[in-house]
Parts: C-alpha cells; sequence; structure tokens
C-alpha cells in the first residue's frame, strides 16, 4: 500500500490569511512554522512564555500535528520583537505584526499543501495521474477527514452529551471543537447517501454560489445544471444549527431522517448549550483544487495544491490514490484543517 508522512516534511502545510495584519493596534499577529506539534499545543506555549491565559491566544484553524505546518496565532498586546525573539519547542516564529483585532476560528482564506505520497507502483501511478485529470475537473467530494473525529472517533458520542445535558460547559473551546465534529459526521452521512452524482442538482436542493458564497433553493434543474457542470454552484449538505436555511423535497426528508438517528433535535427544538454557538451553515458538496500540479519521482509523487478553508487534503489524496497508509504511524487526536 501506497503511504504518506514518511517524515514530516513529506506533508507542508502553509495558511492563507483571510487578510493582513496592518502594523498597528492591541493585538500581535505571529506566524509560526511548527514539526511535530499541534496547533493547541502551540497556543499553551505561547501563553505559558507570556505569562497569559490559554483563552487570550487566537488562531484561524487547526494544522496537523505531523508535518511541517506554517500558521497565524495572535497574542494582545505584546510587543512584536519579544514575540520574533521567543524560543518555542519544535517551532519557530518567522514574524511577528500588530493589528486591530484578536484572530478568530475561520479567519483564514485557504491552505497551500506540498505533500508526498511514496511506495508507488508503476500501475499506481499511472492510475494516480488519470484519477488527478478527473479531480481538476469535477472537484472531489468535500467530506471531513478521519482526524476530524477523535482518536477513538468517541468524539460524536461526546458532542451528544453535551448537546442534550444543554448546561455550559467548562472548557467551551473544546465544546465547540466536539460538537463540530458532531456536524462533521452529519454531514458526511448526507454525502454518503446522496443518490445522485456529486455536483449533480436535483429540486429542493440549496446550492451555493461559488463566487459569491449566496445560497439559493433549486427550482429550475436544468438550467441549474448546467451551471453546476460549470462550478458556477454546487450542491450543499447541513452543518445543522439553530439559524441554518433548510432544503426542500427529497433533500429535506433525507437529512432530516439522518439527524433523526443521530439524535440531533430538529430546527425548532434544537438549543445550543449556554455559551456555545450553534447557529449551523450550509457546506458544499465538493470542491474544486486550485493551483493544482503534480511531479512524479520513481515510485513517489508530490503533490502541490491550494484548497480553501475547511478543505482536508488527506480527503483529497484518498480520492486520486485510494487508502493510504500514514508512513509515521500516528493517529491524529482531533487536529486537522478546521474551519
Amino acid at each position: 500500500m501506497a503511504y504518506f508522512k514518511a517524515s514530516p516534511e513529506d506533508f507542508l502545510v502553509d495558511e492563507i490569511a483571510l487578510y493582513p495584519a496592518i502594523g498597528s493596534g492591541p493585538h500581535t499577529f505571529a506566524r509560526i512554522e511548527k514539526r511535530l506539534r499541534t496547533t493547541e499545543e502551540v497556543a499553551e506555549d505561547l501563553a505559558q512564555a507570556f505569562g497569559l491565559k490559554r483563552r487570550d491566544i487566537g488562531y484561524a484553524g487547526r494544522k496537523d500535528r505531523v508535518g511541517v505546518t506554517r500558521q497565524w496565532f495572535s497574542l494582545p498586546d505584546i510587543d512584536p520583537e519579544r514575540v520574533t525573539a521567543t524560543v518555542l519547542p519544535d517551532a519557530k516564529v518567522l514574524e511577528a505584526v500588530r493589528h486591530q483585532n484578536k484572530l478568530r476560528t475561520g479567519h483564514l482564506r485557504g491552505n497551500k499543501f506540498e505533500m508526498w505520497v511514496r511506495g508507488l507502483t508503476e500501475a499506481e501511478t499511472e492510475a494516480a495521474v488519470a484519477r488527478l485529470e478527473t479531480v481538476k475537473q469535477l472537484g472531489f467530494a468535500n467530506r471531513y477527514g478521519a482526524q476530524r473525529f477523535g482518536r477513538d472517533g468517541d468524539n460524536v458520542r461526546r458532542a451528544l452529551v453535551i448537546l442534550h445535558r444543554g448546561a455550559a460547559p467548562k472548557d467551551r473551546r473544546r465544546a465547540r471543537f466536539l460538537l463540530s465534529a458532531l456536524q462533521a459526521e452529519v454531514f458526511n452521512r448526507v454525502l454518503d447517501e446522496r443518490p445522485l452524482e456529486i455536483g449533480q442538482l436535483e429540486v429542493g436542493d440549496l446550492a451555493v454560489k461559488h463566487e459569491s458564497g449566496g445560497v439559493f433553493c433549486v427550482e429550475d434543474v436544468e438550467a441549474d445544471n448546467a451551471r453546476a457542470r460549470n462550478f458556477e454552484i454546487s450542491p450543499t449538505g447541513p452543518m445543522f444549527g439553530t439559524k441554518v436555511a433548510q432544503p426542500l423535497g427529497a433533500p429535506a426528508q433525507r437529512e432530516a431522517k439522518i439527524l433523526t438517528e443521530y439524535g440531533v433535535p430538529n430546527q425548532q427544538d434544537l438549543k445550543a448549550p449556554r455559551g456555545v454557538s450553534l447557529k449551523g451553515a450550509r457546506r458544499s458538496l465538493r470542491v474544486l483544487p486550485i493551483e493544482f500540479v503534480h511531479q512524479v519521482d520513481a515510485d513517489a509523487m508530490k503533490i502541490s495544491v491550494t484548497l480553501p478553508s475547511g478543505s482536508y487534503a488527506t480527503v483529497l489524496l484518498e480520492e486520486v490514490f485510494g487508502p493510504l497508509h500514514e508512513g509515521a504511524d500516528v493517529i491524529l487526536d482531533g487536529e486537522g484543517i478546521l474551519d
């Protein structure tokens, strides 16, 4: 079986910021390169280094532990020169710039990846190259990767306990992450049970306009499928919540059935735990990679690609190569590229 992450350097990630730091303000943005460290571990190290509380440290999204990744963190009112001079375990500060606000989850445009897959036979390489061309034209399923669901896959169970208890959780950041794992599990099930091709629309679907992000209900299937073939629009699935738009007809029936199976209340009865936002959203069922190139070298292939925020490079690799063995033999504990 082919494998990836034979070494951390085989999996490089560079975060694309949603906006640049302006050079002034009460917060400091620090771009940090880490190796074999989780995003949360680096945030804890920053808090300890500057005598801050963990909640004072912001970041836009979690990155894989097994790899070399670069991402932005924010700290409150710390001189940028002090930040660049600090020494962190298995991480280094590349730059630090002042900005007006704290960095929040989702404040990223996407991520650039450089990934090596090794141990390929000649036949596997040829098949992968053919699938690459298909993905370039049609995109791939925008499912959540296995790392979203925790080491033992029990994030969903813990999320349901929080959801039904309804009490304010002690660790709200952890509660938000667990509930997002439940949302992701439901989304993946909707994707798996959809009876149509990944980019095909049906009456009642909620489609997203890729250029603007706007969502609308599909009525004219023929016209909208023509737009979908041009990748102007795509069908969406639910990130369930209290204020998320609802589809109609068959798509609505399938989503309601899956939510019931998981024990998630319908939208009218759904209540977020105190202190945790659970408004919900619609997520595109497919994603089109950009700046997508490959390089073949003996029994290995390098994939360079840019993906939008929330999409998983590991899912793309599986789409192209099939099941992959992780060379580092490390199971990720809830780390990954998140919204």
